[in-house]
């Protein structure tokens, strides 16, 4: 298989028909090769629009809804990005070419291992990968100017926003009881936290972010 040209007819045919027009962005998903973030048996449709499993919970997430959240987090190349849930590091390594640096939060060992060493043979030196609770977020690496939740959750976590810096932004999918998700922006002015709706995704839910079971008396 020709992995460029199928890189391609992804950012052709999914990407920019979905209002994703940022040069940089469009560049970055023709150039990092999604076919070594999945497993080996799954790499004959890793450009295929739908999410697709990694194991463990994980999911690389549908092209089209990563390139918008990742075009609505309005990336400066002096900004620093955390990645919540970034699995084998795809999202990482987007980011990486469009941010001066990135951290991608992981709980699952294996992923972070293989996040790992994928960026270290795409020679990406300013994204890092750090192991650990994914609502944890990483802040002794804080404050970041963006921070990307790749996965559904039923509500952001406090403590993800405030390792948000002043002027910074949160982009997650927000899966409510419904079962209707919505890509949503959150900004920081001052301590102030505002947020908007951006679109619906269908994006499946980090299993750490799953509803609480609520008691009823």
């Amino acid at each position: 298989m020709n992995y460029q040209t199928v890189r391609t007819n992804m950012v052709e045919s999914q990407v920019r028909t979905n209002k994703v027009t940022d040069p940089a962005l469009i560049e970055a998903l023709s150039h990092v090769p999604r076919e070594e973030f999945v497993p080996p048996a799954l790499r004959g449709i890793a450009y295929v629009d739908e999410d697709l499993p990694l194991g463990d919970g994980r999911y690389l997430v549908e092209p089209m809804v990563l390139a918008r959240l990742l075009q609505a987090a309005a990336l400066q190349s002096t900004d620093r990005l955390l990645e919540i849930g970034c699995g084998t590091g795809y999202g990482v390594a987007i980011a990486a070419h469009l941010a001066a640096q990135v951290v991608g939060v992981e709980s699952v060992s294996g992923q972070a291992r293989r996040a790992r060493e994928l960026l270290a043979s795409l020679k990406l030196t300013n994204a890092e990968i750090i192991e650990g609770p994914l609502a944890a977020g990483a802040p002794t690496r804080g404050p970041f100017n963006v921070i990307l939740v790749t996965g559904a959750v039923a509500e952001i976590p406090q403590a993800l926003c405030a390792q948000l810096a002043d002027g910074g932004r949160l982009l997650a999918v927000v899966k409510r009881a419904t079962g209707l998700g919505q890509a949503t922006l959150v900004l920081r002015t001052g301590d102030t936290y505002s947020s908007r709706i951006l679109f619906d995704a269908a994006s499946p839910m980090l299993p750490e972010f799953e509803p609480r079971e609520r008691f009823v008396f």
